[in-house]
């Protein structure tokens, strides 16, 4: 059974410090002969201001079309809580986050939406999709 091989669903697992520590689990797609969309939702994402150390907010999204593997969400919960403590620009993190998924579950198609709070009435949006 493919359950046996994830190493953190049904488990306590504390939170990683960063993204570098993470492992991001998938399991085999059932249905590969077909086409379809899978969505998380992320809307309490939290990473750093690499220059002030202030805390940004933002919206995750993640839509995929699996091929042989899907992700396993509770290593993606894991994986995404991690950028807590991590200093990154929205741009090169939505970015990261795009190759270390599609990396870990080679999908047919990927795209990652990033919705941060507005800064000075300045509200960011950064889209990576997958192929290029």
């Amino acid at each position: 059974m493919a359950s046996k091989k994830l190493t953190q669903l049904g488990r306590k697992v504390a939170l990683p410090r960063s993204p570098n520590e993470t492992t991001i689990e998938t399991f085999p797609n059932r249905n590969p002969d077909r086409d379809y969309t899978i969505r998380f939702d992320c809307p309490e994402f939290t990473s750093l201001c690499p220059i002030t150390g202030q805390p940004d907010f933002g919206h995750i999204v993640i839509e995929y079309v699996p091929d042989r593997r899907c992700i396993e969400s509770k290593s993606l919960k894991l994986y995404l809580g991690s950028f807590r403590n991590e200093g990154s620009f929205a741009e090169a993190l939505t970015n990261r986050i795009r190759d270390d998924l599609s990396a870990a579950c080679k999908p047919r198609r990927m795209t990652v939406t990033a919705d941060f709070t507005p800064r000075g009435g300045i509200g960011l949006r950064v889209v990576a999709t997958y192929p290029n």
